[in-house]
C-alpha cells in the first residue's frame, strides 16, 4: 500500500514536472519571439539597478533612448564587434575559440576577461539576471540558440546596442551618444563609438569622455582593429 501511494505520488511529481518545463519552454519562445519585433524597454538588469537606487534611498534612474539600427553609426556597430565579438557575423552564438582565450588569459591572473559573445550577452541582458553562477550560464545558453534561431544577426546587434548597460542607470548607445558627446548615435565617429565600447565591460567605473590610460590604450586598440576586420554588413 505504501509502496503504491509513494508511486502515485511520484507518478503525480513527474506529470507537475513535464507541465512546468512545458509552460517554460512555450513561454521562453513566446518571449523570444515577441522581442523579435517589438523594442525592449525594460530588462531584468534595468530593474535590479532601480531597486538598488531605492534600497540606498536613492531615487531610480533609467535613461534609454530606443534607436533603431539604421539610426546607429555603422562605426558602433564596428566598434563593439571589434572590442567584444570578433567573430560574429560568423558564429551561431558562440565562440569556443574566443572562450579558450579567455581561459588562458585569466589564468595569468591579470583583468578578468569574458569569453561571452554578443549573442551571448544579448539573450543576458534581455531575458536574464547578471549575477554569475551555472544556472544562469545554462539558461544563457537556451535564450542564445533561440535567439540565433529565432532573430536575425541585425536583429541581434539592434538589441545589443539598445539595452547594453553603458552609465549609471543609463542602457543603450543612443543615451550614451547623447549623454557623453551631445549627438546622436547615427554620427559617433570611430573614436567616439570605440570609447564607448571599451566601456561596456564596466560601465559604471569607466567613463568615456574621462577615460584612464587603460581605457586610452583600449580605445586606441580598437580603432586599429575596426580597419583590419570585414565591414559588418546585414544586407
Amino acid at each position: 500500500m505504501a509502496a503504491k501511494k509513494k508511486k502515485t505520488l511520484f507518478s503525480k511529481f513527474r506529470t507537475w514536472a513535464v507541465k512546468l518545463l512545458l509552460i517554460f519552454f512555450a513561454g521562453s519562445i513566446l518571449a523570444v519571439l515577441i522581442a523579435r519585433f517589438v523594442p525592449v524597454y525594460f530588462t531584468p538588469l534595468m530593474f535590479l539597478r532601480a531597486a538598488e537606487s531605492v534600497f540606498d534611498g536613492e531615487k531610480p534612474k533609467i535613461v534609454r533612448n530606443w534607436a533603431s539600427i539604421d539610426k546607429i553609426s555603422p562605426n558602433m556597430i564596428q566598434a563593439v564587434v571589434a572590442s567584444e565579438d570578433n567573430l560574429f557575423m560568423e558564429h551561431n552564438g558562440f565562440s569556443f575559440s574566443d572562450i579558450e582565450k579567455a581561459i588562458k588569459h585569466n589564468k595569468k591572473g591579470k583583468r578578468i576577461r569574458g569569453g561571452s559573445t554578443i549573442s551571448q550577452q544579448t539573450a543576458k541582458n534581455v531575458f536574464l539576471w547578471p549575477r554569475r553562477s551555472w544556472v544562469r550560464k545554462g539558461l544563457e545558453t537556451y535564450f542564445t540558440v533561440l535567439i540565433e534561431f529565432f532573430w536575425t544577426k541585425e536583429r541581434i546587434m539592434e538589441v545589443y546596442l539598445n539595452v547594453a548597460e553603458t552609465g549609471e542607470g543609463m542602457y543603450g548607445v543612443q543615451a550614451a551618444s547623447k549623454t557623453y558627446f551631445g549627438k546622436n548615435a547615427k554620427n559617433l565617429t570611430k573614436s567616439q563609438a570605440a570609447l564607448i565600447a571599451v566601456c561596456l565591460p564596466n560601465p559604471r567605473k569607466y567613463n568615456p569622455t574621462n577615460p584612464s590610460s587603460y581605457i586610452q590604450r583600449r580605445k586606441n586598440h580598437i580603432v586599429n582593429l575596426m580597419g583590419k576586420l570585414n565591414q559588418v554588413r546585414f544586407d
